[in-house]
């Protein structure tokens, strides 16, 4: 069998084990890959520094020019003022070009970060085990991811551009202002600072306003994805209208809701506006009066007037980038507590290996399972299945038949007894390993929105062409895969709706030739067919059955007719066991099955 049959990403920022501390901590998640790329966000944040305080020092220069301008007019003096001049020139020179740099690092920065947060969380996810996507619209979480992405990139552009700026403007303006009048700049300080913890509490108190907005926004997005995924079922029932009016209302709700946020903000907005005008006016005043009391030159009341406007107006900026990058910290924080819950089935830290080659012995020890607030499916129920062995599972709905699959491909964990192949316990295997050694066939067969050759090829990724070629021939599906409109390079459409189910299963026959597992796992894999289709299906089954353990939960039993043993269950234990020849003999559970399926082809006949 193949070794390196699946092969993990290379770039890890945060692992699996330390991702859930993070659920409900976006600004601890966001710092994280921050720190993770510290030379990007260094020569980003420190361009900005650099502009900034050119900018600043701008209203410094402008202070000096004015001076110069004023005081006196001889040579020298018009000298220095064109040295004045060309100080302030490559002011503007030097802020432009740190502007240019910071935007060249942010759109290679950011960018990374948000493909690290995506590979990241995509990983984490297809962690789960089935149990998890089966209580969650899977539509829903695969949008959070690109959503998790899409805030984080916002969030990171926002504090360059919108918070960092205003902070260092209103700080350096301070430090400049208290050159010329430590009175004027100490009440500037207390004012502006006062300004700035007024609207930060109450931006805190929205916060609840923002989280409702961002889960009615993500439970719309899910609704959509989930629709559009179904639509062939809408249409089928003429459910359009039905469809149309749940998603107005849940539209509504997400307006309604995002309504809330925005008039929140603009409140705020409001309430920063009258009083930044109010105290504008009120340093307007005072600088002109300095200047009336002979304590200012023209020049420094232009600077404090300048550098005034700069603080109170950049209070107002970082008050409302605060405002809406906590709008934004509300939607990422409600996505990762929807994606970052811990795995129910991690892989084991020591992981045990199984001896190669794997031979395909099974066997449930013991085992009793329950699903979450139900009875128990099997009870003590115990199996062997030797390698190279067929067994057919069969009985009636609810016995146990697929519980018995899904525990073998540890889709759940037993809560006691033990599974082992070759009499290695399957919770001590990686998850990769225990798939290694098991093909599945199922009864509803999944197919990628991809062409047929990479969808054989998901059986062993490192295959050549020949290999998936030769592998389309064992399952008799190349003659029909060759006729396609562009044969092997045929896009199969969503879950292979382009492919009839015979078709599919062929495909997934394929798949599982390539594969070369030992295990051969076949989940109900003709009871959707009809006659001919199954026909096509056998036989290609009986071709990839040779020299493995087979497993085969069956609902015409006709198809397992070649097999070594049946085992029929009934309420989670085993009822019969048995040659199919020795159990058509018995007048028990299976000759009954038996009996009424072969009336049930008469009366179609």
């Amino acid at each position: 069998m193949p070794s390196g049959m699946e092969s993990g990403p290379t770039h890890v920022t945060v692992t699996d084990e330390m991702l859930p501390a993070y659920a409900g901590k976006p600004v601890s998640f966001l710092l994280r890959y921050m720190r993770a790329r510290p030379l990007g966000h260094a020569l980003v944040f420190g361009a900005v520094g650099g502009a900034i305080s050119c900018i600043v020092l701008s209203s410094y220069g402008i202070r000096h020019l004015v001076d110069l301008m004023t005081s006196d007019t001889t040579a020298s003096a018009v000298s220095s003022v064109w040295a004045a001049v060309g100080v302030l020139v490559g002011l503007i020179v030097a802020d432009n070009i740190c502007w240019r740099i910071a935007g060249w690092f942010a759109a290679r920065t950011f960018v990374a970060v948000t493909g690290d947060i995506r590979q990241d969380l995509f990983r984490f996810l297809t962690g789960h085990s089935p149990a998890y996507f089966a209580d969650r619209m899977p539509a829903s979480l695969a949008a959070r991811i690109a959503t998790a992405g899409n805030v984080s990139f916002t969030i990171e552009n926002m504090l360059a551009w919108n918070v960092l700026p205003p902070s260092l403007n209103v700080l350096l303006s301070v430090v400049l202002m208290l050159s010329v009048s430590w009175t004027m700049g100490g009440a500037t300080v207390l004012l502006a600072g006062g300004l700035c913890l007024i609207m930060f509490r109450l931006a805190l108190k929205g916060r609840r306003l923002h989280g409702h907005y961002a889960v009615a926004a993500a439970g719309l997005e899910g609704e959509t994805l989930d629709v559009m995924g179904n639509i062939a079922l809408v249409r089928a029932f003429g459910m359009r209208n039905r469809e149309r009016q749940r998603f107005n209302a849940l539209t509504e709700r997400e307006m309604e809701e995002r309504l809330k946020s925005l008039r929140y903000m603009e409140r705020l907005r409001m309430i920063h506006a009258g009083m930044t005008a109010v105290l504008t006016t009120g340093l307007l005043v005072w600088a002109v009066l300095l200047w009336q009391w002979h304590q200012a030159s023209v020049g420094q009341v232009v600077m404090v007037i300048t550098l005034g406007f700069a603080i109170l107006h950049g209070t107002r900026d970082l008050a409302l980038a605060l405002v809406e990058t906590i709008q934004h910290n509300a939607r990422l924080s409600e996505v990762l507590s929807s994606l970052l819950v811990p795995h129910d089935m991690p892989d084991p830290q020591e992981a045990a290996a199984l001896p190669t080659p794997v031979r395909g012995d099974v066997r449930f020890g013991d085992v009793t399972f329950a699903y979450p607030g139900g009875e128990p499916v099997l009870t003590h129920f115990n199996l062997h299945i030797a390698a190279g062995s067929r067994v057919g599972l069969v009985g009636r709905s609810g016995s146990g038949k697929s519980t018995v699959l899904a525990l073998l491909q540890r889709m759940r964990f037993v809560q006691s007894g033990s599974i082992l192949i070759d009499g290695q316990d399957i919770r001590d295997l990686t998850d990769d390993a225990l798939r290694m050694c098991l093909s599945v066939v199922p009864q509803d067969v999944s197919l990628l929105h991809r062409s047929v050759m990479e969808n054989i090829r998901y059986g062993r990724p490192d295959a050549r062409d020949d290999e998936v070629l030769a592998a389309a021939a064992a399952a008799g599906c190349a003659t029909f895969i060759e006729a396609l409109s562009e044969g092997f390079e045929t896009i199969v459409g969503d879950r292979g709706v382009k492919l009839s189910g015979g078709q599919r299963q062929r495909i997934a026959i394929a798949r599982a030739f390539l594969r070369n597992a030992p295990i051969l796992v076949l989940d109900e894999a003709t009871s959707a067919l009809d006659t001919e289709s199954e026909e096509h299906v056998q036989q290609a089954l009986d071709r990839l059955m040779v020299g493995r353990t087979v497993i085969a939960v069956a609902h015409r039993l006709s198809t397992l007719r070649n097999f070594d043993r049946i085992v029929v269950m009934q309420d989670g234990r085993i009822a019969e066991d048995g040659s199919p020849a020795q159990l058509e003999q018995q007048n028990g559970l299976y000759s009954q099955f038996l009996n009424r399926q072969m009336v049930h082809m008469r009366n179609d006949i």
